[in-house]
């Protein structure tokens, strides 16, 4: 019955940025914000219509990622003894919540203000067994324009009857020259983790923490994506960070700074999760996406605030497993600039 809900696009807009999102896995399709000029630009990957999506197409473009974000090492984990097995939709792992996680389903429209901070926030009913995951779990959303070029998202959900592990992330790729200039590789980014979880040949945290101090993977300082890139192993960043506790706003910490030196677009991202999966969209090519727009390799980037992945079956990693009754919560702060 739930299926008869139809996908649909809504746009928020405050007169300097505009945002379309749709109810289809809670998905960012545009977002318009100016360059020192004044000129607006989608920065956002993405495609025209909402049929791409709704056929597979995307490579999880703007969507938000659940009931587990990120890799799970062979589809397996064991919570309070009992062995749960999930779809292995990315071989060996099972990825961002399996075939049909919450990218792919239609989320309840709950509530919408055009006021001077619009927003819009949408829910999902995620049922025991789902995906393989235990227990029921009432996931919500919401997107706010908190001021003429800032974006907070406020996600929520609270498991109704057993312990589960819940690790939600907005998996947005940016491209602040605009989604069709090309690649990402002149972008200078900044990242305040001092370490990462290396991972294994098939992209799995191994369960350590190393400093990222003499290696490429070292962005506590302000560096250009493509000046180390050659020179991680496989095909670009793809990589948990440890968030450092550093600079609050909001009680918010500083994960990351991306400025755009052609546009002088700047994107300055707050969360309050442990960590931050730095992705380089090694995987896409070639996809058709929006005005004719071709998306190769690095096309986009993304900063997927998050849980540690595999930390259901890493008892170092910081626990991802809510009980029932606790609320899990994980905002993200996006505010754009030019400089």
């Amino acid at each position: 019955m739930a299926e008869q809900k139809e996908a649909k696009l809504f746009e928020l807009s405050n007169g300097t940025m505009r945002v379309t999102i749709s109810n289809y896995g809670a998905t960012i399709t545009s977002l318009f914000v100016p360059d020192k000029e004044g000129n607006l630009a989608d920065v956002v990957l993405g495609f025209d219509s909402l049929e791409p999506y709704l056929r597979g197409a995307s490579p999880y473009f703007g969507c938000i990622v659940g009931r587990v974000a990120n890799r799970i090492k062979d589809g397996k984990f064991t919570l309070n003894g009992v062995d749960y097995s999930l779809p292995i939709n990315k071989p060996p792992n099972s990825l961002h919540g399996g075939h049909k996680g919450f990218d792919k389903v239609v989320w309840e429209l709950v509530e919408r203000k055009d006021d001077e901070n619009p927003s819009i926030t949408f829910k999902y009913h995620s049922h025991d067994g789902e995906e393989g995951y235990p227990g029921d779990v009432t996931v919500t959303t919401t997107y706010t324009l908190t001021s003429s070029t800032s974006m907070r998202l406020d996600m929520e959900a609270v498991p109704e009857n057993k312990p589960t592990p819940i690790n939600l992330a907005q998996h947005t790729y940016w491209n602040l020259a605009g989604h069709n200039s090309g690649d990402v590789l002149e972008h200078s980014v900044q990242i305040w983790a001092s370490h990462i979880t290396p991972v294994d040949q098939n992209s799995v945290p191994t369960g350590e923490i190393l400093p990222v101090k003499g290696t490429a993977f070292d962005f506590t300082t302000e560096k250009k994506i493509g000046c180390s890139i050659h020179e991680v192993p496989g095909l670009g960043y793809d990589h948990n960070y440890v968030l450092d506790c550093g600079e609050k706003k909001l009680g918010l910490k500083h994960a990351a700074k991306v400025k755009n030196p052609l546009s002088s677009r700047v994107l300055n991202l707050w969360t309050n999760a442990p960590g931050m999966q730095f992705y380089t969209a090694n995987y896409v090519n070639g996809v058709n996406g929006k005005g004719g727009a071709v998306y190769g390799k690095h096309s986009g980037l993304c900063l997927e605030t998050q849980g540690f992945p595999n930390a259901i079956n890493q008892p170092n990693f910081p626990s991802v497993v809510v009980q029932p009754g606790e609320k899990y919560k994980h905002t993200m702060l996006f505010e754009f600039s030019a400089e």
